[in-house]
């Protein structure tokens, strides 16, 4: 039988492991922030065969972490999720010592402010157009500092994003520095204190209140602030926390889902709950009955809980 020169390379390709299949790879995107993130891309082998066009994923790195490293993680399921079914997926790296996000800047924590959560933007405004991507099925997930950007990029961009999967973070603004430094930590925020200092701008000038209790009792102003004016729908938000996080204190769970109650206009009680959902030791709470808000408590779970891609998909609709 004669084979093409074609049809050769391909078989060597695979006999080597698929080295020549789909690879993560580096993206130069038109950035208008002072923050300059590396964006990476994969597109699989396998095309998206659901209904117009494909979905977009970003998947958000922890600290210590970059968008390749996170790729290659065998803990972290978004690559064989997009092998699978054929979606692409965004994986932006941190520009920032230590690999951890800017959720702590004003610049950051406020709409086309110039941060790191301005330039994620810019790589999914890029994306749908490059990669011909349904703007309606744009999905956020991440997990710790990647979890906490989730949040912030639901709060500033809730026009670009449909819905978030964000494990192991905290509310958004929480981690606001009263110094207005680039990926500072905030121990108060850290340990499930969750305060907002006046200097750090998340105020009204006039407002004289310290606390989010204080600031008209109201967590979901906040989230209003970093995208003054927005009246338009908001993404859907999946919320996952462990019980036994050391790291980011399991409160922050609690002030997270408070957060989002305020802003859906839900109940802070959930409509309906499900033990040992999706895994054994785990509760699903979900709020209100449109499913806009869900809550994910992963019992004797430390930091971080292990991403779920099958609840994290079924929460997408991919």
């Amino acid at each position: 039988m004669a084979w093409s020169m074609s049809t050769l390379v391909r078989l060597v390709a695979l006999a080597a492991g698929g080295v020549m299949g789909a690879q993560l790879t580096a993206v130069t995107y038109p950035n208008n922030a002072t923050s300059k993130p590396q964006m990476h891309v994969y597109v699989p082998d396998k095309p998206w065969s659901g209904q117009g066009k494909g979905p977009l994923v970003v998947a958000i790195h922890s600290c210590q972490s970059s968008g390749p490293s996170y790729f290659n993680n065998a803990k972290i399921p978004w690559r064989q999720g997009s092998d699978r079914k054929g979606y692409v997926t965004v994986w932006p790296s941190s520009p920032n010592n230590g690999g951890c996000w800017d959720v702590s800047s004003k610049r950051s924590l406020v709409r086309n402010g110039g941060g790191d959560s301005h330039a994620i933007a810019n790589m999914i405004l890029y994306a749908i157009e490059k990669y011909n991507i349904d703007k309606e099925k744009v999905f956020v997930t991440g997990g710790s500092s990647g979890g906490m950007m989730s949040n912030v990029m639901a709060a500033a961009y809730p026009d670009l994003i449909r819905a978030v999967s964000l494990y192991s973070g905290v509310p958004a603004g929480c981690f606001v520095s009263s110094g207005g430094g680039v990926a500072q930590w905030n121990n108060s925020c850290s340990g499930g204190r969750v305060e907002l200092p006046l200097s750090s701008g998340m105020f009204p000038p006039s407002c004289s209140l310290q606390t989010w209790d204080a600031y008209m009792g109201d967590r979901g102003n906040v989230v209003r602030a970093m995208y003054p004016g927005y009246t338009g729908p908001r993404p859907r938000m999946q919320v996952w926390h462990g019980s036994a996080d050391g790291t980011l204190n399991p409160n922050n769970y609690q002030e997270t889902i408070k957060q989002w109650t305020n802003v859906f206009g839900l109940s802070q009680t959930p409509t309906s709950t499900v033990q040992n959902f999706p895994e054994r030791n785990y509760r699903t709470e979900n709020y209100g009955t449109e499913g806009m808000l869900q809550g994910i408590w992963a019992q004797g779970v430390g930091h971080s809980v292990p991403s779920n891609l099958t609840a994290s998909e079924q929460w997408f609709g991919i």
